[in-house]
């Protein structure tokens, strides 16, 4: 995943692509005897889960992962189910038995009293429902008190971190001057996953258009409104306008269309409408020399709607979002229709997440780095970040020698490419520097609070740095998260711990394995640095164009023909892929695939891998492969994710990457007739 904008709870309407990369085996892995070796070596691989029936030539991530999908359910409280959920899990176990103790112990001081406090708040459901509205209350009133245009953009601004609101505020480095954090805005506040929800024609989409209008009916009554089907009709209409002037998620892609820098002045008469001033002094930003627009016809468009819509309507939006961001804090009736929507209608489950886990997932939004530095001191072993360092070398030099052999660069656009290479940091399993928490005040007995109090504390921390240098040693990402991104404001690839276990990263495993799984994970956030909007930022993290004209030309050829290679792809009847929204991160697949196969090899030095139970080195890298994609998801999450994720589905991340490698034709021999065969000069080969 490329990391662009920095999400949390605090700034959930931040564009961070989630990479879908994780977990635990289902089975045992099969042990079998190392060629010339003594005692045994495993070879990482679930044989249990594979589908004997299908052969790898004809669709890889089915022969190995087909008997696992025939054989397993998902849980009736996930929406998809999977390696990567199954490493989440476990995660959320660990955080779990940590935070129980903390909290049962009701003592001690600074952080770790502050996590005991915060989980043994959010699960007390007792507390929540005597508690009522209460906690919401003064929310509300201040709402009620919006009397004019400019209250109503001091409310954008109070809310920041605490609700979602039709325009997102943050601080990150700036796209052109990196070593600078600047603020920056974001397209934000609807109540559907995306603006595709409100503007489609389709069956399906009409469908939770339905359910999300019960939704908001629901919600305003049990907060008190008298008129809550008129006033459901009203948030809708208001949410369907916002929709409809929003950018889509392939325009959200262009780092050029979203750098718009300008003045507070220069907005202001940019999008008249909106008291501009007065919404950054409300969201802690008082002063700012220059601010980063990233969406500017979607401002104009917001600032017409704050000037020509009634405030009553306003006011009822922001309590619907008050309330609707805040669900899982309040009490049982609204917990269940949230889910209702959220849960069921959205994402087709059949029963609500466990109460600990929503807990462990609020906590490492608000207190995750505090929360981190236990989960390392238990669960990551320093050899771990020893080997994860020299599998990455092993990667980068793969890269160096495979941009030495493009056909299809020029020498100057390779010296420069090198360049940025070489400048990447790597970070492994945790920050160097821990964050601080001491100034967030955390309650006991309020869940609510405490949750408003976070998201406003992380808003805030990172509104001060407007206009300041950027801390190149910050993260984006807790320890405990299982997932990696790419950052292209500091060149860095990162692995936080939790990703860094098996099938991904096993120790006491077969290297082919290993780097068919966390090698390719590697290997695609390097390429995230050369993907078609990675590759617009200079090894500075600057936005900045380092090729010939001639060289984007064929760069951007080529990932025109892996757009038109996913976009004939069929997720759901009816519905393809959207090749453009997920070119990104499809060339990060094919690349760092291509790449972790080549760095597989190279630490073979020269020697000829062992077969293992009857399969080859190269034919294990494959499979390993594929089982890393093993996921099922629900037809409600797949319809969600074709609308929201730049990620493929994992069947089309695993065969679409696959039959672009010569290696993979080579080593299970397909031929003509083979369901995976592409003939050699119709291979996408890019990095």
């Amino acid at each position: 995943m490329t990391l662009t904008h920095i999400a949390s709870a605090a700034l959930a309407a931040l564009a961070l692509q989630g990479i879908a990369f994780a977990a635990p085996p289902q089975g045992q892995a099969t042990q079998v005897a190392h060629p010339g070796v003594g005692g045994s070596l495993k070879t990482g691989l679930d044989r249990s889960g594979f589908d004997t029936a299908v052969r790898p030539q004809d669709d890889l991530f089915k022969a190995a992962n087909g008997q696992w999908l025939k054989d397993t359910p998902i849980p009736g409280d996930k929406a998809d189910y999977g390696i990567f959920i199954q490493l989440r899990d476990r995660a959320d176990e660990r955080v779990r038995k940590i935070v129980e103790e903390l909290a049962a112990a009701k003592a001690g001081s600074g952080v770790e009293r502050q996590i005991g406090d915060y989980y043994r708040s959010f699960i007390d459901e007792a507390a929540i429902d005597k508690a009522g509205l209460e906690p919401v209350k003064p929310w509300f009133a201040q709402v009620d008190a919006v009397k004019n245009k400019a209250d109503l953009a001091v409310q954008f601004g109070r809310l920041q971190g605490v609700a979602s609101t039709p325009m997102v505020l943050y601080v990150g480095a700036d796209d052109k001057d990196p070593s600078t954090n600047r603020m920056q805005t974001w397209q934000g506040g609807l109540g559907l996953p995306d603006r595709d929800y409100y503007l489609k024609d389709d069956e399906r989409f009409a469908k939770a258009r339905t359910a999300y209008m019960t939704y908001l009916e629901t919600l305003l009554r049990l907060g008190g409104d008298a008129n809550a089907a008129q006033s459901a009709k009203d948030v809708y209409a208001l949410e369907k306008r916002l929709a409809e002037a929003q950018w889509s998620r392939v325009d959200n892609r262009d780092p050029q269309k979203l750098y718009n820098a300008m003045t507070v002045a220069e907005l202001q008469k940019a999008a008249p409408g909106l008291d501009w001033d007065a919404f950054f002094k409300a969201a802690a930003l008082p002063e700012l020399d220059k601010l980063i627009l990233s969406q500017p016809s979607y401002a104009t468009a917001l600032a017409k709607a704050v000037d020509d819509t009634p405030i009553a309507t306003w006011q009822t939006y922001l309590k619907v979002r008050l309330l609707d961001s805040n669900a899982d804090t309040l009490p049982k009736a609204f917990r269940e229709v949230a889910f209702d929507f959220r849960g069921k209608a959205i994402r087709g489950l059949t029963q609500d997440e466990p109460r600990w886990q929503k807990a462990t997932r609020s906590l490492n939004a608000a207190l995750g780095e505090g929360v981190g530095q236990i989960y390392v001191a238990r669960h990551f072993p320093p050899a771990y970040k020893a080997r994860m360092e020299q599998l990455v070398g092993h990667l980068m030099a793969a890269y160096r020698q495979s941009i030495d052999k493009l056909s299809w660069m020029s020498p100057p656009t390779k010296a420069r490419a090198k360049e940025k290479l070489a400048k990447y940091i790597t970070k492994i399993g945790y920050p160097e520097v821990w964050r601080d928490y001491a100034a967030l005040q955390v309650k006991d007995g309020d869940a609510f609070g405490n949750a408003a109090r976070a998201g406003r504390f992380e808003h805030e921390r990172l509104a001060v740095r407007a206009g300041k240098p950027v801390d190149r040693r910050e993260w984006g990402m807790t320890p405990q998260t299982v997932n990696a991104y790419y950052n292209p404001n500091f060149n860095e690839i990162v692995f936080p711990a939790a990703i860094l276990e098996a099938p991904f990263f096993d120790m006491t495993a077969d290297d082919a394995v290993n780097y068919g799984a966390i090698g390719a994970v590697i290997g695609h956030e390097i390429s995230h640095g050369f993907d078609d909007t990675g590759s617009q930022y200079d090894g500075d993290g600057k936005l900045n164009n380092w090729w010939t004209e001639a060289d984007r030309k064929a760069f951007d050829a080529l990932g025109e023909r892996l757009v038109k290679q996913y976009a004939g792809y069929e997720a759901l009847p009816g519905h393809k892929l959207n090749g453009k929204l997920t070119l990104g991160e499809n060339i990060a697949d094919l690349s760092g695939l291509q790449i972790a196969y080549k760095a597989y090899h190279l630490s073979l030095k020269g020697k000829k891998a062992p077969v293992l139970d009857g399969l080859t080195g190269d034919q294990r890298f494959f499979l390993g492969w594929s089982q890393a994609w093993r996921e099922k998801a629900r037809e409600e999450r797949a319809l969600q994710l074709l609308s929201i994720d730049t990620h493929s589905p994992s069947e089309f991340r695993a065969n679409g990457a696959a039959v672009n490698h010569d290696g993979f034709h080579q080593s299970f021999r397909t031929k003509p007739g083979d369901g995976m065969w592409k003939p050699g000069a119709e291979r996408i080969r890019i990095w």
